[in-house]
């Protein structure tokens, strides 16, 4: 947060700054404290020194810790002396591996706490711009900032590695925002804060650059610049405080003030940059080429074998061999040496893609090729070069070259798109005004001219009028945006027919019913288990089957059905209920696709189950959906069914289907040798015949009473006729109902005696005995005319 706070003034507490950050489109992963987890560690200052008088090893200090009174510690530590200014651990502390220090005895003798080196702070000695010990205590007397110490100053504040971290997780297409100054732009949108930011510069000694080296870019489509600049008389040292804390801050270990300008460059401006001892350049010379055949090259990292390179690899060369592999990393002697004296610093531009590719086939994913690979723009090699540059002089570690090589084959020209507000804000559904959205632009670094947006050369990802879109919709805020309805020609909802086939499988499912799910290609040989028709076996075949039994598109879901019960059965399932929403498929010609049409197919079996109990589920499916006029006509001519005990099912002269009892031969062929009974009922007519609209009936007022009828009738009429024949003629009927059917001794031969319950009701009265009466005897005159008797 210090080095953003360079460049914009982000005072505000941290959890406002990352929840505001994220808001705005820069997600904030986590935050800690750098100094975590040290804890109650202070600046003390030693005051006497004395031997352990049990011990020749051991000191008796007293120090001055900002305390009351001086605090006592005993330590083995040699490179003490009165006067020194050292970290102290006090009574419960915690140091940077997490070790608690509490206050004992040593030899007898009290000790309050703990005096410190640099690695149990957590630092190493790089991390330093003065000599400290790498055995004992951290002396700090040297430490440029040691006179605004104050005795119990905490020692992170001190230090200055109390600084917080906030880790940021950054897309692939904002590779900007791997960099301070990239962040620092957006939190200066974020919280309308202005950037405090100049263009680096510096101004170098005077010198002809080429006259001690040249450079040569032989592919400018894997390398569309190269700048190089030099630095003589380099002082090789430790960076300052203020550096390698930022550096540590970032995950980078501070080396030396050269090495570390390259990484603070490159962390700062988010452009790799490498430096070359010119030494080891050989005719002081470079060249940006592809790698030949059989080159190798060692790589700085230690540990790594020469890597062989190919020659789809770009490389930087010398006079005569390969000294860095381009945008991932340098050569074993291109490095910084502590007796170097002469600098070659290195910005340049190269393909994303080459060095993703290359990077990966040489196993070493580096920083800088991690941001290469993102896309760089060719601008900020000049900036960031200009900055080290800049540095080089502040830290005064080199006379800079005031005269720099720049191969530029990049052409660059500042992308530019047109701004519609008005469409940004029908895109966003916002009312944000034009002013508005300049000035916001503005903010992250836009440049506006005559109604179009001039992207700035880090934004890469700008491209398209949405892009300008989602900019101004992230910094004006999304929470601020009103929530409406895209305004579309059509809006993502249920159809009718998807309400209704929801509709159908709830009503199943209450009625017991299991819904399966079956393929729609079956076997041939299935039409001949159900004993269909010939005209019922014409199918769609399949051209490429998975095989025999799967090479024809059904015409009856009633074979999927039973291939579900016949399952069950040998599986020893002695009952069960079964439906599918399933489709069937009719041929209607060659090269033709089929008339696809869906029904619902159920069958149930088992203890208590019989032809009524199928044609109720059926009835019940009918009343639900609000199908009126449904009539059951008896079949006698389906061969899959039992004669006598199938009825195709219409509604308002409309067929639907059937439901019945399966034919005994075809359940055998199925293996079943139970009764299984079934139905398949069309989907498309019971929707288009549904009424869903349910209306309120007020309950009644006046008394119900009820007449029973026991009638005599021919075996061969159906309960149907009769009941139609009472709903027509009987006057006040609310309802009707067959409770009781016999066959037997008490009925002629041929007959049977069907059982009738009419419940009538009057709504305006109550009912009298004798009107009742009345509607029974023109009901029996009515069935007398189709030979319907009272027994």
């Amino acid at each position: 947060m210090r080095w953003l706070n360079d460049y914009v003034k982000a005072d505000m507490p941290i959890k406002e700054f990352v929840a505001d950050m994220t808001m705005s489109g820069s997600k904030v992963e986590t935050y800690h404290k750098m100094s975590d987890p040290i804890n109650n560690v202070v600046v003390a200052k030693v005051l006497k020194l004395e031997r352990h008088p049990d011990s020749e090893k051991l000191w008796i200090c007293q120090l001055d810790a900002g305390r009351d009174e001086p605090v006592q510690i005993v330590t083995a530590a040699q490179n003490l002396f009165e006067g020194a200014i050292v970290p102290a651990c006090m009574h419960n502390s915690t140091i940077a591996d997490g070790t608690k220090i509490t206050k004992g005895k040593l030899r007898g003798v009290a000790s309050n706490g703990m005096m410190c080196s640099y690695a149990e702070l957590g630092l190493t000695k790089d991390d330093f711009d003065y000599p400290v010990a790498d055995d004992g205590i951290l002396i700090l007397n040297n430490d440029p900032d040691v006179d605004s110490f104050r005795m119990g100053m905490d020692i992170c504040e001190a230090l200055q590695t109390d600084d917080t971290i906030v880790e940021f997780e950054i897309t692939n297409n904002r590779p900007d925002c791997l960099s301070v100054l990239g962040l620092a732009q957006e939190a200066s949108a974020t919280f309308d804060i202005p950037m405090n930011y100049t263009e680096p510069s510096f101004k170098g000694v005077d010198g002809d650059i080429t006259k001690e080296i040249s450079v040569s870019v032989e592919n400018t489509k894997l390398c569309s610049r190269y700048m190089a600049a030099l630095v003589k008389n380099v002082k090789i040292g430790p960076s300052p405080k203020w550096m390698a804390r930022r550096l540590r801050a970032s995950g980078v270990r501070p080396i030396n003030n050269l090495v570390d300008i390259t990484n603070f460059v490159m962390l700062e401006y988010g452009h790799p940059m490498h430096a070359f001892d010119l030494r080891y350049v050989e005719d002081n010379r470079i060249v940006v080429r592809n790698a030949k055949e059989g080159e190798t090259l060692k790589l700085l990292d230690e540990m790594a074998e020469p890597v062989k390179l190919t020659p789809e690899m770009l490389i930087i060369a010398d006079g005569k061999k390969p000294i860095a592999i381009a945008g991932v990393m340098g050569g074993e002697h291109s490095g910084i040496m502590e007796d170097t004296t002469t600098v070659v610093f290195e910005a340049a531009c190269f393909d994303g893609v080459s060095v993703r590719r290359t990077a990966r086939k040489i196993g070493e994913r580096t920083e800088a090729s991690s941001r290469f690979e993102k896309g760089l723009n060719p601008v900020n090699a000049e900036k960031a070069l200009k900055r080290a540059l800049q540095l080089i002089e502040m830290l005064g570690c080199g006379e800079v070259v005031n005269t720099i090589i720049d191969e530029n084959h990049s052409e660059y020209v500042p992308e530019r798109l047109k701004h519609d507000y008005k469409w940004v804000n029908e895109h966003l559904g916002s009312d944000i005004s034009e002013n508005e959205q300049i000035e916001i632009l503005k903010k992250l670094g836009f440049g506006y001219e005559n109604g179009e947006i001039i992207v700035p050369p880090t934004r890469i990802d700008m491209h398209r009028a949405c892009d300008v879109a989602e900019e101004v919709a992230r910094i004006y805020g999304y929470n601020r945006i009103p929530s409406t309805i895209p305004k579309l020609s059509s809006q993502g909802k249920r159809t009718p027919e998807q309400i209704f086939e929801d509709k159908v499988i709830s009503l199943a499912l209450a009625l017991g019913f299991y819904e399966v799910m079956t393929y729609s290609f079956i076997s041939p040989k299935d039409y001949e288990l159900l004993r269909m028709d010939e005209k019922s076996r014409k199918s769609v075949v399949l051209r490429r089957p998975l095989g025999e039994d799967t090479s024809v598109m059904r015409t009856s879901a009633l074979t999927s059905m039973m291939e579900v019960v016949r399952r069950n059965w040998s599986n020893r399932n002695l009952e069960g209920r079964f439906f599918e929403i399933a489709r069937e498929y009719f041929p209607t010609g060659e090269n033709q696709l089929p008339v696809e049409r869906d029904v619902l197919c159920y069958a149930l079996y088992g203890n208590g189950e019989d032809f009524f109990t199928a044609k109720g589920v059926a009835e019940e499916v009918m009343a639900k959906l609000g199908l009126k006029n449904v009539v059951y006509t008896a079949e006698k001519n389906n061969p899959t069914f039992h004669p006598g005990r199938c009825a195709n099912v219409t509604v308002n002269g409309e067929l639907i289907g059937y439901v019945g009892q399966l034919h005994p031969e075809p359940a055998a062929n199925f293996g079943v040798n139970t009764e299984v009974y079934c139905a398949t009922l069309s989907m498309e007519v019971m929707f288009n015949n549904a009424n869903g609209d349910v209306k309120y009936t007020a309950l009644p007022k006046f008394p119900s009473t009820y007449r029973d009828l026991s009638l005599v009738c021919n075996e061969d009429v159906p309960s149907g006729d009769i009941v139609a024949v009472i709903e027509k003629t009987a006057k006040h009927l609310e309802a009707v109902r067959l409770f009781d059917m016999y066959k037997g001794e008490q009925v002629p031969a041929g007959m049977k005696s069907l059982s009738y319950k009419l419940i009538l009701r009057k709504k305006d009265a109550t009912l009298t005995d004798d009107e009742a009466d009345a509607v029974v005897a023109k009901v029996l005159k009515a069935l007398e005319d189709i030979g319907v008797t009272l027994r």
